[in-house]
């Protein structure tokens, strides 16, 4: 397995979700672990704190494009 080039911590939620377990965080580890499927890499870590989460994969390819999605939303 390769390691992860990098985590990505992105503010997503009101700061009452503070769990991988509330139902929001939930359905968006659900949503990460679709997409490392469909690029067949995998999730190595998804943590949640206060509304933030911080998660990343082991695929440099999915992080590019997390990279360019993030840039145009900001």
């Amino acid at each position: 397995m390769k390691e992860s080039s990098g985590s990505f911590e992105v503010e997503m939620f009101p700061a009452e979700v503070d769990s991988p377990n509330h139902p929001y965080a939930a359905q968006f580890k659900d949503m990460l672990e679709n997409v490392a499927e469909g690029y067949q890499c995998a999730l190595l870590s998804f943590e949640v704190y206060e509304g933030t989460v911080t998660f990343s994969f082991d695929s440099d390819e999915v992080n590019a494009e997390i990279l360019e999605i993030l840039k145009k939303s900001a």
